[in-house]
């Protein structure tokens, strides 16, 4: 039987985004195709006629949480209160306590670090768009005088939320949360003063 474009498109879709997810709470490697595919409540035989190999998949599905990700982002106000708001919901119980519904960089990043170039370009190119995004709303006049500075707030903003994921201690992990906040509305806003 063969179906409408459309039906190809939407099925597509949802492999992306079941992925996605499932990737952000078991990681790459421990996500097989049976199961990727399970979620998406199609067989395994139905996986090649979407994507070339699991390494296709992933990158497809890194560069699709991203561009949702700076989605979420451009649906601020855009001054440094709507970068604050991201900010704080970034760095929230919310977010570090559902990774499957987060930042694939803190879910993911390790991982993307060991997957072959393809997948590194499409994380590079989603991030950047991202970047460049927030640093047009820190320096309108000069966007790339922000970009490294902008690039390091988020480095900062990832590493706080994967640090307190992996304590134990849920008072210091809500600290941690906390203080991260702090610091990354500290050097955005001495950015916004330059």
């Amino acid at each position: 039987m063969r179906y409408r474009k459309e039906h190809k498109q939407a099925t597509r879709r949802r492999i992306i985004q079941t992925a996605g997810r499932r990737f952000k709470r078991d990681g790459i490697d421990g996500s097989g195709i049976a199961t990727l595919m399970a979620d998406a409540g199609l067989t395994n035989g139905a996986f090649y006629a979407h994507f070339a190999s699991k390494q296709d998949l992933v990158a497809t599905a890194v560069a699709d949480q991203l561009r949702e990700q700076r989605a979420s982002i451009s649906a601020q106000t855009p001054d440094l209160a709507g970068l604050e708001q991201y900010v704080r919901a970034y760095l929230s119980v919310e977010h570090r306590d559902n990774p499957d519904d987060g930042c694939p960089s803190a879910a993911l990043l390790d991982e993307i670090g060991r997957c072959p170039d393809a997948v590194k370009r499409a994380y590079t190119d989603g991030l950047l768009a991202m970047v460049d995004d927030i640093a047009a709303r820190l320096a309108p006049q000069d966007p790339p005088s922000a970009r490294a500075k902008t690039l390091s707030v988020f480095a900062l903003m990832v590493g706080t939320l994967q640090l307190s994921r992996a304590l134990a201690d849920r008072q210091l992990a809500d600290q941690v949360l906390e203080q991260g906040i702090h610091n990354a509305l500290t050097l955005l806003n001495a950015e916004q003063q330059r």
